[in-house]
């Protein structure tokens, strides 16, 4: 069923609104995929070109000579991946405002993944709240924990 979504970067300044038809996401551990993010994979959502309108469009960064990278200059966020060919691109899973709707369905960029990094279950979890120096520079800028 298609449903529209809205997401966009930290600050607020590139919001988007797509139209997903499933939960389907998918995780790419590709070495590009792990510069442009500093992380070790990063979560994608392919959606249709067509199907996404921007409040205001992210700054594009060509990451090779056959893709692009869709960022905001002013906060950082990467945003999207698309082949400039291509009717599809992928929206970063943490930039919708509802993440958790989607499942990763697969792996893609395997030859990079570091797989001590999927399986995490076994360890210890600590809760934001649960840092009374995070929880005292929170309090103390903003008057409260973030969302």
């Amino acid at each position: 069923m298609a449903e529209e979504m809205r997401g966009g970067c930290q600050c607020g300044r590139v919001r988007y609104t797509a139209t997903v038809h499933d939960d389907e996401a998918y995780l790419c551990h590709c070495r590009m995929c792990q510069r442009a993010t500093g992380g070790v994979s990063i979560a994608f959502k392919n959606v249709k070109k067509a199907d996404v309108r921007w409040e205001r469009e992210p700054e594009r960064y060509a990451s090779s000579p056959i893709a692009r990278r869709g960022f905001c200059y002013q906060c950082g966020t990467p945003l999207t991946f698309e082949f400039p060919d291509s009717e599809n691109m992928d929206l970063t899973v943490g930039s919708f405002d509802a993440p958790d709707r989607f499942r990763p369905v697969h792996h893609f960029g395997v030859e990079s993944m570091h797989e001590q990094w999927l399986d995490t279950t076994g360890l210890t979890r600590y809760r934001t709240d649960e840092n009374p120096n995070v929880v005292k520079r929170w309090m103390d800028k903003v008057g409260k924990l973030p969302d």
